[in-house]
């Protein structure tokens, strides 16, 4: 058992204790940030006289040759090690001797494994970042191929008025874009550098902490060491952030099932994103979609378990911490999953434009346009309502829409009603004569679609 605290202790820990204990088998993963984090530590210790520079020259060559050689595989990372750090240090020992003994100078395990888990979800929030980048690029090409596809807009699952493919796929775009803004928040938030901070309370050695968080691509040192390494907040607000991003994708995902079914007809999803059914071989179903929907709960759960282990902790580090890492590497990996599977599927994903608009007519999500028709010429609105609701019900008795309603059924309810009725509640008139900003209206949709692809281009 590899191990960096032996000397206090004269008996080996039991086997089963060990294994409870170590977190070797999933803190692995973030091989690289420790070693990185050890460079830059070491570069700093010999700047401040701490270490000699042939001693650094050393260490330095040693921790590359672990990191090339776990990269190749030629060296495995074991259970044999406690922990990621005593597989470097012990290996590093290995490798240059006694000056891979000095490494751990000025440092505790507690403010080492606060920095490898900052460097790694760093790292981790810039490859979610671009995946949720791509999904909102799929989603502008969806807008800017359907300005004029006409479809239902929805209240309560009910057909409510007429909007257009572009306009809905920019509500999903808009909600995208503040994951976005959720992430770069934390990401800035958490961007401080807590080597140096020790078990809890620093320590004698002259170190330069800026240099070091310099060194690391950090803003600045942490400014208080207890918080320093008993600080996980970073992790809950990014498990919230992935958490709103999986319940974005999973409402995406519910419209998408709907769309898809019989009674919809809305889509058609790509083979590659569907599956059959074992008995029934008229079935296609869309598991892609669900499986999203059904993934969000995973990451809700990792939510609520950080939450929940954060708790009762009292200052500074506790060994409860160590469950940081397991859930949040699952809900970051569900997350850059989803989203990449997503955006395949909608990317390829073929839209019935015809079925929608008719949807939209049969829906009667023009109804509020024929009621404005009369407002504007002269019958008071409370009036207007009621002949529309008159108008709709015959319609529903007759199984027709409203664009094929007899001219002279519009006029034995109201005299006002006129051959331009029909122009009025058409679908295209009906979408382009909304035009406030961030209706769907064409011209006021090409507006928003031109600063949401400068947006992309920015950023």
């Amino acid at each position: 058992m590899a191990q960096l605290w032996g000397g206090r202790f004269t008996k080996e820990t039991d086997q089963l204790v060990y294994n409870f204990n170590a977190s070797i088998s999933f803190d692995r993963k973030f091989y690289e940030q420790d070693i990185r984090g050890s460079m830059a530590h070491v570069k700093m210790l010999a700047k401040q006289g701490i270490l000699a520079e042939e001693e650094k020259e050393q260490i330095l060559k040693g921790l590359e040759s672990i990191l090339e050689d776990v990269r190749s595989g030629k060296l495995l990372i074991t259970s044999e090690y406690e922990d990621i750090h005593s597989f470097v240090e012990a290996n590093l020992i290995e490798r240059v001797g006694d000056a891979g003994k000095k490494l751990h100078t000025g440092r505790s395990r507690n403010d080492q494994v606060a920095l490898d888990m900052k460097l790694y979800i760093r790292d981790e929030i810039d490859e979610i970042d671009g995946v949720v980048k791509n999904l909102l690029a799929a989603l502008l090409k969806i807008m800017e191929e359907n300005v004029e596809t006409y479809m239902p807009g929805f209240t309560h699952l009910q057909k409510a008025q007429p909007v257009t493919l572009a306009h809905h796929m920019g509500a999903y775009f808009e909600m995208f874009r503040r994951d976005r803004g959720r992430l770069q928040d934390i990401r800035k938030r958490m961007n401080t550098c807590p080597l140096g901070a020790g078990a809890l309370a620093g320590t004698t050695y002259p170190l330069d902490r800026d240099y070091t968080a310099q060194l690391l691509g950090f803003d600045e040192a942490t400014r208080n060491s207890m918080d320093s390494v008993s600080d996980r907040d970073y992790l809950i607000e990014l498990l919230s952030a992935l958490s709103t991003i999986m319940m974005h994708l999973s409402r995406f995902s519910e419209e998408i099932i709907l769309w898809n079914s019989n009674e919809y007809r809305f889509v058609e999803i790509d083979d590659g994103y569907s599956t059959g059914s074992s008995i029934m071989p008229q079935k296609k179903n869309p598991d892609i979609a669900e499986l999203v929907r059904g993934k969000t709960g995973r990451v809700y759960g990792a939510l609520m378990s950080m939450l929940t282990t954060m708790k009762g902790i009292p200052l500074a580090y506790n060994k409860d911490m160590q469950e940081d890492k397991e859930l949040t590497f699952d809900a970051i990996d569900t997350v850059k999953g989803c989203t990449a599977l997503f955006t395949g599927m909608i990317s390829t994903m073929e839209f019935h434009k015809e079925r929608m608009e008719n949807s939209a007519k049969n829906g009667f999500t023009n109804a509020t346009d024929a009621a404005d028709y009369l407002v504007n010429h002269g019958v008071p609105f409370r009036d207007a309502h009621s002949i529309v609701g008159r108008l709709v019900l015959l319609c529903i008795d007759r199984g027709i829409s409203l664009d094929e309603l007899p001219l002279e059924e519009y006029r034995k309810l109201s005299l006002a009603f006129g051959e331009d009725i029909y122009d009025a509640i058409s679908m295209k008139t009906c979408v382009e004569k909304r035009m406030t900003y961030g209706a769907p209206g064409p011209e006021m949709m090409k507006e928003i679609i031109r600063g949401n692809r400068e947006y992309l281009e920015r950023n």
